[in-house]
């Protein structure tokens, strides 16, 4: 019992000093949170050595010593596989490493210099760095909190567009069911199993604001009766008073009870042990990725990601909060892959991220919350090139696809603003799957990790 103890007061001690912090690395499912956790590792851990920060003050300055794997503070949580994902980068030819299935978490001690070194501490001080990892799909379940299974059911708009399309075999198994009849057990079975499926092929069409998330990726769950329930449309024409006063083992009531232990059980848990603790966050967005995909994923991205900052507190930290109360006192968002378009885009495509953040962040900025919008890539795909064009230099990329076909393109041209109905018709873009470039050495190639990585601890390295 002693050493947990030791450890809990350690850590206890640390936060005190500020010395400690706890990051959220969040995105939904393929925003590249397994690619930007294993290549932070790996810059802090080569600082000093082959890592490139010249964009982190402590590196250029020669002040960053290294980082070290230690214990974690929760030992019954698995370790973010890091020695996994870079045995994957290294293969030949490399691979992308295996997306998050569970969730995982890992320590860094980083070392530095100070730059006025005091008496206290000596030459050189530390800085605790907790990070997590897991699924993006269930981070889709945060805004459920705010929901009850009536005004859930409501929320979910699944007979427009191509979604309509995509859940139709659900919308016909739940047509005319009538909220007070009983339904067998198999059936209702039946009925949520048609709902996953309409959930996972939305998800492979490039959808994000999907529920629950843990249908998508059900872990221990599977085939659990917490996991067999689905939203029952029609409740806005129902009496409010009626439904309350069904019976217990009406279908109503029976999908009300599994959403009510859904959210107490299992997103409830998921939230207090992991996102109320965090100091500091990144929010990672593929943004082309929804550009690609056309309007109506575009316009489901900004509403997803939308709804999942109101489920983070934010604000200013106290001494006491930052013991007993912590809340996120700086956030960065980021555009993920930028390599996948040419440099001059760059800019351009942290316009459309902050366009399309734009109410959050407005909010966040109202609350005094520091916000940094940036594009990067964590793990470089592609290397920038110029090609001559009808007698005019064109900038273009050249990258390997996942096939192994090594090619030169123009990915295409990426709105600074929000896109109109215009600009859908005339657009053309070209963002096909790269594998990761060789490592340079012992470096993982990056574009602007050092930007981020400046903005979320730089400053307790000073």
């Amino acid at each position: 019992m002693r050493q947990p103890l030791t450890r809990e007061l350690t850590d206890l001690l640390e936060r005190g000093r500020d010395r400690q912090l706890r990051l959220a690395v969040t995105g939904l499912s393929r925003s590249g949170k397994t690619a930007f956790l294993t290549s932070l590792v790996h810059q802090l851990r080569h600082a000093g050595l082959a890592a490139r920060l010249d964009l982190l003050p402590a590196a250029r300055e020669g002040r960053l010593l290294g980082a070290r794997r230690v214990e974690q503070q929760d030992l019954g949580v698995p370790r973010f596989p890091y020695d996994r994902a870079m045995a994957a980068l290294d293969d030949s030819p490399p691979r992308w490493p295996e997306p998050t299935r569970g969730i995982s978490e890992l320590r860094l001690v980083i070392r530095y210099r100070p730059r006025r070194p005091g008496w206290v501490g000596g030459d050189t001080r530390r800085l605790t760095l907790d990070l997590f990892d897991y699924p993006g799909e269930w981070l889709l379940d945060l805004p459920l909190l705010g929901h009850d299974f009536a005004s859930w059911s409501r929320a979910q708009v699944l007979d427009r567009g191509e979604r309509a399309t995509l859940f139709a075999d659900w919308r016909q198994a739940v047509a005319g069911l009538d909220p007070a009849e009983t339904v067998e057990e198999g059936r209702l079975a039946e009925i949520a199993e048609r709902y996953a499926e309409g959930l996972r092929a939305a998800r492979e069409a490039g959808f994000a604001d999907l529920q629950p998330g843990r249908f998508l990726l059900p872990g221990e769950l599977e085939g659990a009766p917490v996991l067999q329930f689905f939203p029952l449309p029609g409740l806005e024409r129902v009496d409010q008073a009626r439904l309350a006063g069904l019976p217990p083992e009406s279908l109503y009531a029976t999908l009300a009870r599994r959403f009510r232990h859904y959210q107490q059980h299992i997103v409830k848990p998921f939230y207090r042990e992991h996102f109320r603790r965090f100091d500091r966050q990144i929010v990672l967005v593929d943004v082309l990725g929804a550009l690609d995909a056309g309007p109506e994923r575009f316009e489901d991205l900004s509403r997803a990601l939308s709804r999942l900052m109101q489920s983070f507190d934010y604000g200013r930290r106290s001494l006491l909060s930052r013991l007993f109360a912590p809340r996120i006192e700086r956030l960065a968002i980021a555009a993920t892959k930028a390599d996948h378009v040419t440099p001059e885009q760059h800019e351009p495509l942290t316009g459309l991220l902050e366009a399309l953040l734009a109410e959050p962040l407005q909010d966040l900025r109202f609350a005094d919350v520091p916000v940094r919008a940036l594009s990067l890539a964590s793990i470089r795909a592609t290397e920038a090139r110029e090609v001559d064009h009808q007698g005019r230099r064109q900038p273009v990329l050249r990258g390997t696809t996942l096939d192994g076909e090594t090619t030169l393109l123009f990915p295409g041209e990426v709105p600074a603003r929000l896109p109109d109905a215009d600009f859908w018709t005339r657009q053309g873009f070209e963002f096909p799957a790269f594998r990761p470039l060789p490592r340079d050495g012992d470096t993982l190639p990056h574009i602007r990790l050092d930007v981020a990585l400046d903005w979320l601890i730089g400053d307790k390295l000073t």
